[in-house]
């Protein structure tokens, strides 16, 4: 059933209905994940429509199923061009030209990379030949996609890195691939019975594949993506509008590594956040509190500083004395039934429903 279906997707590629394509190798794939074939074809459609991070990870996963698929390397090699990933892209096509040195598509693509490559080195070493000034603050900024995400995401960034965080609690680490490209994240949460979650910003700046990292916690999926260029990035993705970027000098005596990223601050100077908490904290703990709400305020200090036993004694006597009792001797009230004790002047009365 799964070939019928790639089959007929062939079919629409070469009518050039590529949305049907990607609709048929999509259900081709569900039926058989494993096949490198689908993912490789359906990153052809992808580079047709333009979806080039899509073709991307289409084409890493044939990659990783097959890597001897000399066509995914050339499907990578073409959409990473796309995305002006010429290092990336090279790296790839090197790598299918290997392995098909008679198909010349590979030849004529290294052959643009290499084109491109030294185009942008000389652009930017125009761009960056004035002088600027030093950066020390950085400025967290949470980045939301154009789609509705199905997992919360945002990111901070010291001068020698981007740390991005998906908020995706308790899955398992078998389900998640993180891929890194010269200026490509891509990142798949494929969970049995579930959409698969799909994460593939083009970023704002180049990074250093080979020194990015990630780790799958309990509550959170956390990447810490190694900065080709010690840059400020003013967003996460990549935008034809954004200005050049500034460097950034670490003050003299102070390693890049040991930088703590700071946090802005409404007004012209920056607060320390540490001082503010502690004070708020202090304040709390003076607080001076009257009538109900001090008794309460007493009753959940004392709770929180409780033992077992004594947390066990307060909740079975307020419960069973119908919140006029409040013991904290278990060894009182653990082996009996705790009676309510109405003030003076009142008596104990049970509601009838």
């Amino acid at each position: 059933m799964a070939q019928e279906l790639a089959e007929k997707a062939k079919e629409a590629i070469f009518e050039d209905d590529f949305k049907l394509a990607i609709d048929l190798y999509s259900k081709a794939i569900d039926l058989d994940p494993t096949n490198p074939e689908f993912f490789a074809d359906r990153a052809q459609a992808n580079i047709k429509l333009n979806n080039f991070t899509e073709a991307v990870a289409d084409a890493n996963k044939a990659i990783e199923l097959d890597p001897l698929k000399a066509k995914a390397y050339l499907r990578k090699g073409t959409a990473c061009i796309k995305l002006e990933e010429y290092h990336t892209a090279k790296t790839a096509l090197e790598k299918g030209v290997s392995l098909a040195r008679d198909d010349s598509r590979f030849t004529k693509l290294i052959e643009e990379c290499n084109q491109r490559i030294a185009e942008e080195s000389n652009d930017l070493s125009k761009s960056l030949a004035p002088s600027v000034s030093p950066v020390s603050v950085i400025s967290p900024q949470m980045v939301i996609s154009s789609a509705k995400p199905k997992y919360r995401h945002e990111y901070y960034q010291k001068p020698e890195e981007v740390i991005v965080t998906i908020f995706a609690k308790g899955i398992p680490a078998k389900n998640v691939t993180v891929d890194f490209g010269e200026q490509i994240l891509s990142v798949t949460i494929d969970v049995p019975g579930e959409d698969a979650y799909h994460f593939q910003p083009r970023l704002f700046g180049k990074i250093v594949p080979d020194k990015s990292q990630y780790q799958v916690l309990s509550t959170k999926i956390e990447i810490r993506l190694a900065k080709a260029e010690v840059i400020n990035w003013t967003s996460l993705e990549y935008c034809k509008e954004n200005i050049v970027p500034r460097k950034l000098n670490a003050p003299s005596g102070t390693s890049v590594g040991s930088q703590r990223p700071l946090y802005p601050s409404s007004k012209t100077r920056a607060k320390d956040w540490d001082k503010l908490e502690a004070e708020v904290k202090k304040e709390e703990k003076d607080e001076r509190l009257d009538g109900d709400a001090a008794l309460n305020k007493m009753f959940r200090d004392i709770y929180q500083n409780a033992d077992e036993d004594m947390r066990r004694a307060m909740m079975k006597s307020f419960v069973e004395s119908s919140g006029t009792v409040l013991s904290t001797d278990w060894k009182e009230v653990g082996s009996k039934k705790v009676e309510g004790s109405a003030p003076e002047g009142m008596e104990m009365r049970k509601w009838e429903y």
